[in-house]
């Protein structure tokens, strides 16, 4: 399906040209593309064409940008619904794309943020340690070099969100092994998109039905919810919670991974700062905020569609039209940021929206910075001369995936 192009007022054109760029924009991951610079400057709500041929407006300003995302008239839900434009087909079931949304009357929603909320981070942070501390100890037992991805940052993250949910560490590997089939990006619904989620999901369900006292974390409170009629959990299902748990696995320990193993390649071209860093550690939470900003591993746009005329900028977005969030524009705008290139550790303010922002601010926002924060301290103090193991231009990042992802972090030390 491929949308016609609306006018924004009686005055403009019948065609709205389409921006000078290819969307998606450059999976490389370690260099800002120069895209970004230039829709700011001359475009900031720029008209581009998206992999499933249906047109969007790509906001790439920062002010613009946050109030796409803190407006309600702009919506994550109805991304998922038939018959919208997308950035690329859907290859997941449709209401697993705002699971949370669908369920908030079910009590789920408060559940979620509980679980993931403020206070979960440091009470976790010595557990974390632990854990990245035993993952150093085989790396540094097997020598140089060790590829961080496979070694390091999957299991680590993988075992922070399966201690979270409530699932077993080793069914965390087993669900990691086919993660990135269920972030695949492409133009059409193709044969067997679905069939690792299928698996997964499946998977967790068999959990959910587990003797209660076998059960714990957010598995174990969510079917308390929906078992007790006091609370309101009256229409939580199996179902539900099985679906819910399954798309936290993947959003979590992905996004984990993949921001993990981009703030060690940032620290690695960086050696000034990581010496730093790992002579004052007490300094790595405010890194991370500057790591969080400067790194691109967020890769495509956040997407919503307007659910009334809105003005955006100089553009009237049309109800019913894709609007595609250009985070790493956004980081980058320097009338956001003073010299928005620099890799800054002592940044401050540092208000970036690589958690969105609004109603959609991601809810792990809190843990995911412990989660950084434990894990750099513990490689940067383990691993003192951490050095990529080869020329960086030889890294090979992987296409037609929602995140930027190196297929491999190979390192030395």
């Amino acid at each position: 399906m491929t949308s016609t192009p609306p006018t924004t007022s009686a005055t403009e054109p019948a065609t709205i040209p389409y921006a000078p760029v290819q969307w998606p924009l450059s999976r490389r991951g370690d260099t800002v593309p120069a895209e970004c610079a230039q829709l700011r400057r001359d475009s900031p709500v720029a008209r581009i064409q998206t992999l499933t041929g249906d047109d969007a407006w790509l906001v790439t300003s920062y002010a613009l940008a946050r109030r796409v995302l803190e407006d309600e008239r702009f919506s994550l839900r109805e991304t998922a619904s038939p018959d919208v434009p997308r950035q690329y087909a859907l290859t997941i079931p449709a209401e697993v794309v705002n699971t949370m949304g669908n369920v908030n009357s079910a009590g789920l929603h408060q559940e979620v943020l509980r679980a993931f909320g403020p206070r979960t981070g440091p009470a976790t942070a010595p557990w974390m340690a632990q854990c990245a501390h035993q993952l150093v100890d085989a790396i540094v037992e097997e020598g140089p070099p060790a590829d961080l991805r496979e070694r390091f940052a999957e299991p680590y993250s993988a075992a922070l969100v399966c201690q979270v949910l409530g699932l077993p560490y080793e069914d965390g590997l087993r669900l990691m092994s086919g993660l990135d089939l269920g972030f695949v990006t492409s133009p059409v619904v193709f044969e067997g998109c679905t069939a690792n989620w299928d698996k997964d999901y499946a998977f967790v369900l068999r959990h959910v039905h587990a003797e209660r006292g076998a059960q714990r974390g957010l598995i174990k409170r969510l079917c308390e919810l929906r078992d007790d009629p006091g609370r309101d959990g009256g229409d939580l299902t199996d179902e539900m919670i099985a679906a819910t748990v399954t798309s936290l696995f993947g959003a979590g320990a992905m996004s984990t991974y993949v921001f993990l193993l981009h703030a060690v390649l940032t620290l690695i071209r960086h050696p000034e700062a990581m010496d730093h860093l790992r002579e004052h550690p007490e300094a790595m939470p405010r890194a991370v905020e500057e790591l969080m900003r400067f790194t691109l591993s967020i890769g495509d746009g956040l997407p919503r569609i307007a659910l009334s005329d809105v003005q955006v900028g100089d553009v009237l977005v049309r109800a019913g039209e894709l609007v595609l969030v250009c985070v790493e524009g956004a980081n980058f705008d320097p009338r956001q940021f003073a010299d928005p290139e620099r890799f800054d550790p002592d940044r401050s303010p540092n208000a970036h929206l690589s958690f969105g922002a609004g109603r959609h601010f991601c809810p792990a926002s809190a843990i995911s910075r412990v989660h950084a924060a434990e894990a750099l301290t513990v490689l940067l103090q383990r691993l003192p001369r951490l050095r990529l193991a080869l020329p960086a231009d030889q890294m090979t990042w992987r296409t037609g995936n929602i995140k930027r992802v190196p297929e491999r972090l190979p390192v030395l030390w």
